[in-house]
């Protein structure tokens, strides 16, 4: 069958059924922007795991290096980048940070991101600043000029710069990046997009984009539906790192000429950045879900109509409550199109209409001053509608 918007639109959603065990239908999950519910096959991948563990014991590793290899694969389409060099890993941290430790830092002390990272990245470059780093931060909030005043703060004693393709706190698409990625390569410098936000919830294909030359991060654990431990670090075509910090597996490809003490070993391509031994369950977990994605028409495309329609309907039950914007609001004045896959209301209770609204059964979160309400493909209309009435109840309370 052939899934369109109206399919998951109507009571029963017609994927909720692929997803019994997370009781999708029965609850009101809106934190599909931070944990998505698993379809009940990722079951199956994690049994798969536990099978081959039993079977083969310590001979496992060249199954479970069969799953990372499918893994990489999903990743590639998503990002329409069937060449691309994947490195794998348990978080966006460890990746990053080897990264950042393969790049000329003795040399250039300069990074240049901005206030509206996501707080992998926010603390990590903030301890960098306590160690005499430069830190140059451009303000977020002005998403439409972002990118621009990013490429402009870019100079030769740049070290890298860090930037969201879509912003955590507030689902602001960041346009530009094209323009930000042509001023790095004039300068010599790594530009490194974090894509958390963007894959599964936006088309985001590295060509269209412009960014074939850039390093991007990114991860299943929301809107791909793949759990933990399934990050990502997409490396440019000719990249030859040697991060200082480094796991064995990074010699793995290369062990007969191993390192002597002397001279240390890289494999080639993505194998540099890897890390040591791991737990392979999210992996094999991560690949049955990528298939099922396949197998149901859940590319991007789908599942920006899918979003959108979500994300419309989230604003206008919303609109229709009429509460006064000293409580709560939302920007009426950015059109929709220009978020990401939540939608965020502004106020200074956010995390107690966060607790309130825990406690009358919606799943949400806040960042800040922004409650975040995020849907999820696997949600039908009356239950968005629903979310929405209960946040008027929460509120009228206040």
């Amino acid at each position: 069958m052939t899934l369109a918007v109206s399919d998951l639109a109507r009571t029963p959603n017609a994927l909720a059924p692929h997803y019994s065990r997370f009781r999708v239908a029965h609850r009101l999950l809106l934190s599909g922007h931070s944990h998505q519910a698993w379809p009940d096959v990722a079951r199956e991948g994690q049994l798969a795991a536990f099978d081959d563990a039993a079977d083969e014991v310590d001979a496992k590793w060249e199954r479970a290096f069969a799953q990372a290899a499918r893994v990489r694969e999903g990743f590639r389409r998503r990002l329409a980048d069937e060449s691309g060099e994947i490195a794998l890993g348990a978080n966006t941290h460890e990746l990053a940070v080897r990264l950042l430790s393969a790049l000329p830092f003795l040399e250039r002390r300069r990074i240049v991101t901005t206030d509206g990272e996501f707080h992998t990245l926010r603390r990590q470059l903030a301890r960098l600043g306590e160690e005499g780093f430069e830190i140059h931060r451009e303000r977020a909030a002005e998403a439409d000029t972002l990118a621009e005043r990013l490429a402009r703060a870019v100079d030769d004693r740049t070290l890298a710069v860090f930037v969201s393709a879509v912003l955590f706190e507030t689902a602001r698409i960041v346009p530009g990046l094209a323009e930000l990625a042509a001023a790095c390569a004039l300068h010599g410098v790594a530009l490194v997009v974090d894509a958390y936000h963007a894959l599964g919830a936006i088309p985001f294909r590295l060509a269209e984009q412009r960014l074939e030359g850039a390093f991007v991060l990114g991860g299943g654990y929301k809107y791909l539906q793949l759990g933990e431990g399934n990050c990502f670090l997409r490396l440019p075509p000719g990249s030859a790192l040697r991060p200082v910090l480094t796991g064995w597996y990074a010699e793995f490809e290369s062990l007969s000429a191993r390192s002597d003490g002397h001279h240390v070993v890289y494999g080639p391509g993505a194998s540099a950045l890897a890390g040591s031994t791991y737990d392979p369950t999210s992996h094999y977990r991560a690949a049955r879900v990528f298939d099922f994605f396949e197998e149901q028409g859940l590319d991007d495309t789908l599942l920006r109509a899918i979003s959108r329609h979500q994300i419309d309907l989230l604003a206008r039950s919303f609109d229709a409550l009429g509460l006064s914007e000293g409580v709560v609001t939302r920007d009426r004045d950015l059109p929709l199109e220009k978020l990401g896959a939540f939608l965020p209301f502004e106020t200074p209770r956010a995390a107690e209409l966060c607790n309130g609204l825990l406690a009358r059964g919606v799943a949400c979160d806040h960042r800040g001053r922004f409650l975040r309400f995020g849907p999820a493909p696997y949600l039908c209309d009356a239950q968005l509608e629903t979310a929405i009435s209960i946040l008027g109840e929460v509120v009228e309370r206040l």
